[in-house]
């Protein structure tokens, strides 16, 4: 594994941001024995106090009944960015607020991962790919 990058404009210009395919849901819950059958098919999960957030695929959403009335894409900035890494959340959600494309982002260990609206996923790619290409 390489190592992780921790500018902001490396992170930007290694970023090589990924489209991927099918739509997600974001969605909660207060039941325990639903968040127990969601598990397996999702994607990410966060405890909160208002209850459990699950990242769904939407077949998955779907079959369990969840509201999925606003989904989304998955694209995934490949670069290996640093956990103390400064600037890149905030340089991909100008990008694309300035577009008004709006945009959650999860960051994990690996990776940083943008979810936008289904039908806007093509076009927020692209601005994510103008953003690498004027940062290399």
């Amino acid at each position: 594994m390489a190592d992780p990058v921790r500018s902001a404009q490396g992170m930007l210009a290694g970023m090589s941001p990924t489209l991927i395919d099918g739509d997600v849901i974001f969605c909660s819950t207060v039941d325990p024995a639903l968040a127990a059958r969601a598990m397996p098919a999702a994607i990410g999960s966060f405890r909160e106090a208002e209850g459990m957030s699950l990242l769904l695929p939407l077949a998955d959403a779907l079959a369990l009944g969840f509201d999925c009335g606003a989904p989304m894409r998955q694209i995934t900035l490949s670069v290996y960015s640093a956990l103390d890494g400064v600037g890149l959340t905030a340089a991909v959600a100008s990008i694309l607020a300035e577009h008004g494309i709006p945009c959650n982002m999860v960051a994990a260990f690996h990776h940083d991962h943008v979810f936008v609206p289904s039908k806007m996923a093509e076009a927020a790619l692209g601005h994510l790919r103008a953003l690498q290409a004027a940062s290399a």
